[in-house]
């Protein structure tokens, strides 16, 4: 069963839940961005949470269909049609062989997922397929390329009837409140006044975001720290540069940095800032560590759950 892609855009990629173990071998974890929205596309189809996906950013996207299947999108409403009729995200669909799914620009958020029966097929590099273009990892062809016009994704899972997200799981992850930061070691090198200005303050989505990080305009942060030892830095860590502009480094940061960091933002707030287009306004807010981590429990227990329901 494939798909072959008609128009690719700039920035489609294959993505699963990224690399594990690998990050003192210098290599980063690479995964959906939206990993919550990806994780949803692939229970809709009984896959595997972390099976592979392709990652649609900013719409310019087609595929036809090569054979009947069921195939579910999650995450942006980039304006999905099925041969022009809408397809709302958040929900399985047949799909018949010679349609035509496209995704145009984005109505809400940035990224949609599209998954497929049982997952997309690419051999795995450092046990994941998914695509680094930085590191020449992953991805469809093993070499960190995007997905390009021409391609045939194949997939060897059953199709699955058609479904929709369960009651009261919102379609989208665009931002409703502040995003949770759990603080830093580095945090007592800031002064009292920056403290304050970081969760009291608005802050702008810059034009400068990608898969490897996001730059938030906003008042200037000041840490008494001039040098550090560079050291390993996760998923959401919040770099403040110099200037004093922060930098949420996302799924293909490097593995180490040398800035101060303020904190880092939970696993839920990194996958709502991946849907925040520029331009974006939003707030941080302090989070205790054991509360960010009942947060993670309570979302892998609705997915357990939902599961156990089917």
């Amino acid at each position: 069963m494939s798909l072959l892609i008609e128009r690719a855009g700039a920035m489609a990629s294959l993505q699963d839940g990224g690399r594990s173990g690998v990050r003192h071998l210098g290599v980063t974890q690479g995964g959906a961005a939206d990993w919550v929205s990806q994780a949803w596309a692939n229970w809709l189809l009984g896959n595997s949470l972390q099976a592979a996906t392709i990652e649609i950013t900013l719409g310019n996207f087609s595929v036809r269909a090569e054979t009947d299947s069921c195939l579910a999108v999650c995450g942006a409403d980039l304006k999905a049609t099925l041969d022009d009729q809408p397809i709302v995200p958040g929900r399985s669909f047949a799909i018949r062989k010679g349609q035509l799914l496209s995704f145009a620009q984005p109505r809400e958020g940035v990224r949609a997922y599209l998954a497929a029966p049982g997952g997309f097929l690419a051999t795995p590099v450092l046990g994941s397929c998914a695509t680094v273009r930085r590191e020449q990892l992953g991805g469809l062809h093993g070499d960190g390329r995007p997905l390009d016009t021409g391609d045939r994704l194949r997939w060897s899972g059953a199709p699955a009837a058609p479904r929709e997200l369960p009651p009261g799981q919102p379609r989208s992850l665009s931002p409703s409140g502040p995003l949770a930061v759990v603080l830093g070691a580095q945090i007592g090198d800031f002064s009292g006044q920056s403290l304050f200005d970081a969760f009291n303050s608005d802050w702008t989505v810059d034009q400068r975001a990608d898969r490897m990080g996001v730059r938030l305009l906003g008042p200037v942060l000041r840490s008494a720290r001039e040098s550090m030892i560079s050291e390993g830095v996760p998923l959401g860590a919040i770099q403040v540069p110099p200037d004093g502009q922060p930098i949420v480094l996302l799924n293909d940061r490097q593995t180490i940095g040398g800035y101060p960091r303020l904190g880092a933002l939970t696993p839920l707030a990194v996958a709502q800032l991946a849907q925040c287009m520029p331009g974006t306004v939003l707030r941080l807010k302090p989070v205790a560590l054991e509360s960010a981590q009942r947060e993670q429990r309570r979302l892998l227990a609705t997915w357990q759950r939902t599961t156990a329901e089917r």
